[in-house]
């Protein structure tokens, strides 16, 4: 009780040392900050930001200073504008005019496709008025020739993916960096956890970027390098990025105390591989295993307890009662695997159903009345491109995605976040989450959790991380079924409600019926039971595939029988182990023989 009263008086006074700080910036404009007139006009006019964010505030003006700069900040505050607006105010400056021949002045590494494509956006609208600084990007999935061609003839700012980066590094002859003065690194922590970090040491060689390297680099060249590394969450790793390509860094959006870096920083060891035990910085002290997650205070977390059997037919119940409950809004759900994203995106775009009576097949009518969208790592370039535009510009859509919509990408409007599979690491959490309540908005976030999983609200909670039950049974009674309300007892489960067991059997029945959407279960239903094989650390003890009862993990897929592939390799290995048992027995029995005849 003391301890949750405690938490509860830490939060009070964040929550007004924010209120303080943001009503301090909200009377700043984006010129009293030092940023050219007429840039400050541009993020006015078409980018809507009539004051700058909190970060911004902070971020630019030491950016403006030259300074090597790490920002810290929850995602959506606005990181993006805070360090484009500094490159942007300088390059509009250079006298004479710059041009496309001095090719690349500023690199913006991204870790998806998604976010390379939305800094782009954003810098496009920036530059209107400066038309002879030319934005550009290189990714993977593009046509590397003509990519190869935009780097010929110049590109000022470029927006990259660390692999398709490198390639033209070492490839592209004509790609011209030796006027480059600034490297920011977005998103840098799930840039290192898609396995980026060995690139990421590359580039910085080639590019002579290396905290170490960069003073020298300065006395030769016109102008000092600055490299900027931006995270919504700090570990090892950005710890370790941090010390090799940043040289005495203002740290932004840390407390005083986590502030002060340490002066004895070892340049050594790998970002590839997991940092030594022994190196000091201050850094260390917000590793995301220990410190607080940074996440807004408009956002409301909630969490819903599910039996595993009964997921699928309260997520649809969930996602009717929002898009009834306000037409006009935006959802996304995040799912584990792309087999599950096919699967649910199929179900939810065609799966009909008649309100009034099990019999009557003329009245069906789409269970959702919504337009649904898909986004995965395993989609075709143009398909994940068009899904990223039109989910911008709808006002109202479901998204079904995995961890690729997780990260930076700035869907406006965005009202609630379903986490359907919890994240295979507990820091991804945030940065779900942080697809809503952005730039000061309202927002609402939903965790599905089955009874065996509820230990993972106390992994959050050690993170400052705290969410209320949702009212899940008062949701569920408020259906109608077959056009008459159907009074409840309290004491009847979720499993067993009336909604809940007419919609689990529509669903069933379609799904049997419809070889092709059945198929599409199973592989979603195979791959979902690996993906929670693979949790990692603490919550490998949470997420246990052996408390897993897989005839119920089956009837979230709406399948009636359990898939046999997975079945016999479950069996197969049971089997196996049994069979090795024996064997190991009757090993032992024969030495024991032999030894008593000797």
């Amino acid at each position: 009780m003391k301890k949750t009263q405690k938490t509860n008086k830490e939060k009070e006074s964040n929550t007004k040392t924010q209120t303080k700080e943001s009503e301090i910036f909200a009377s700043c404009s984006f010129s009293s900050l030092g940023l050219h007139s007429t840039l400050s006009e541009q993020l006015q006019e078409r980018l809507g930001f009539e004051a700058p964010t909190l970060v911004q505030a902070q971020a630019i003006p030491v950016i403006l200073s030259g300074r090597h700069v790490l920002v810290n900040a929850e995602t959506g505050s606005g990181k993006t504008i805070a360090y484009l607006a500094p490159i942007i105010h300088y390059l509009q400056g250079y006298n004479p005019r710059i041009e496309r021949s001095h090719g690349t002045f500023a690199l913006v590494l991204v870790p998806t496709r998604e976010l390379c494509l939305q800094v782009y956006e954003i810098l496009q609208k920036l530059l209107h008025r400066f038309h002879w600084i030319v934005p550009g990007y290189v990714m993977g999935g593009e046509n590397r020739n003509k990519e190869k061609a935009r780097l010929r003839k110049g590109i000022s700012i470029l927006i990259a993916t660390p692999g398709r980066l490198l390639d033209h590094l070492k490839n592209t002859s004509s790609f011209v960096h030796t006027n480059l003065r600034w490297i920011i690194f977005d998103e840098a922590d799930r840039i290192l956890e898609l396995g980026f970090g060995k690139d990421i040491e590359e580039i910085l060689d080639l590019l002579g970027s290396r905290a170490n390297e960069s003073v020298e680099m300065g006395k030769s060249s016109e102008f000092k390098r600055q490299n900027l590394l931006l995270s919504a969450t700090l570990n090892e790793k950005v710890n370790h990025l941090s010390k090799i390509s940043l040289e005495n860094p203002v740290m932004i959006g840390l407390d005083n105390m986590k502030m002060q870096p340490d002066s004895s920083v070892n340049q050594t060891g790998s970002l590839g591989s997991d940092v030594d035990e022994d190196l000091d910085y201050s850094i260390k002290s917000v590793n995301s295993s220990s410190g607080d997650y940074r996440l807004p205070a408009q956002l409301v977390q909630r969490f819903v307890k599910v039996p595993c059997g009964s997921r699928l037919a309260v997520l649809l119940s969930i996602l009717k009662h929002l898009f009834e409950r306000e037409a006009s809004q935006k959802v996304v759900v995040f799912f584990s695997t792309c087999d599950a994203v096919d699967f649910h995106y199929m179900l939810l775009s065609e799966f009909q159903w008649s309100p009034y009576s099990q019999f009557e097949e003329e009245l069906k009518q789409m269970f959702l009345k919504c337009k649904t969208l898909r986004l995965h790592g395993n989609m075709k370039q143009e398909d994940r491109r068009t899904t990223f535009s039109a989910f911008k510009t709808e006002k109202s859509a479901l998204l079904v995605s995995t961890d690729v919509a997780a990260r930076g990408l700035d869907f406006p409007k965005v009202r609630c976040i379903i986490q359907y599979d919890s994240p295979g690491e507990a820091s991804e959490y945030v940065h779900r989450v942080g697809r809503t309540a952005r730039l000061g908005e309202r927002g609402e976030s939903l965790l599905f959790l089955q009874p065996i999983e509820v230990d993972y609200l106390q992994d959050l909670e050690k993170h400052g991380v705290s969410l209320t039950e949702y009212p899940l049974l008062k949701i569920i009674d408020s259906f109608p079924l077959h056009s008459q309300m159907h009074r409840v007892k309290k004491f009847v489960s979720l499993e067993s409600h009336p909604w809940v067991v007419s919609l689990q059997r529509e669903l069933e029945s379609y799904i049997s019926a419809e070889p092709k959407i059945k198929k599409q279960a199973k592989d979603a239903f195979c791959s979902w039971v690996r993906a929670y094989t693979a949790h990692r650390g603490d919550l490998k003890q949470i997420f246990m595939v052996k408390k897993l009862h897989l005839g119920h993990v089956a009837k979230s897929f709406a399948l009636r029988e359990q898939p046999s592939l997975v079945g016999k390799t479950f069996q197969n290995q049971s089997k196996k182990r049994k069979r090795d048992m024996k064997q190991k027995q009757k090993g032992l029995f024969k030495k024991r023989k032999v030894a008593s005849k000797t």
